[in-house]
């Protein structure tokens, strides 16, 4: 199926333009990436909005027409009903470490540690640490704007006092 308009900009969008599976970017990718039937089609899925899934074509090829052959089979993870977090781990080194039958399935199936994905995932890290500093340091530099704001009340405050004082010793020693 090659969903069109409302459909095709919906799924888009609740992806957040962006592979379900792997979190390829569009940009990462050059345009737009696919539609794929989370229960393929051929094996009783159906094209509501719920069963479609936005995904880069890598993770699509690999994919096929996977559905377990019977009914207690091992299913692939569906990132439009469970976070990624059931079922991998983020190693240090960029790869997934699967937590489940269904994470290690998924990556093995979809080949979710291939290098270009391990590279992103380091790459969105560092970007992400990056943005967590900087915040960091904003919040830093509006703390130290707001101390020297006070430190200068404070030091004009002082100079008032002092003056008033100078004032007072004028007058006990007649001055």
């Amino acid at each position: 199926m090659s969903p069109t308009g409302d459909i095709r900009e919906k799924v888009r969008e609740r992806a957040s333009f962006r592979c379900e599976f792997c979190c390829v970017t569009e940009t990462d990718a050059g345009g737009e990436l696919t539609i794929d039937h989370f229960r393929p089609v051929s094996r009783g899925g159906d094209d509501s909005s719920g069963n479609l899934i936005y995904c880069c074509v890598r993770c699509n090829q690999y994919k096929l027409d996977y559905w377990p052959e019977s009914d207690g089979g091992t299913m692939l993870w569906n990132p439009r009903l469970e976070n990624s977090d059931c079922h991998f781990l983020e190693l240090d080194d960029g790869r997934l470490y699967p937590l489940s039958e269904t994470g290690s399935l998924t990556l093995r199936r979809l080949r979710l540690n291939r290098p270009p994905l391990v590279a992103a995932r380091l790459r969105r890290r560092r970007d992400t640490d990056k943005v967590r500093l900087l915040r960091q340091y904003q919040n830093l530099t509006e703390t130290l704007e707001q101390l020297l704001s006070q430190q200068a009340e404070l030091m004009r405050e002082q100079q008032r006092l002092l003056k008033k004082q100078h004032k007072l010793i004028k007058l006990l020693l007649g001055i």
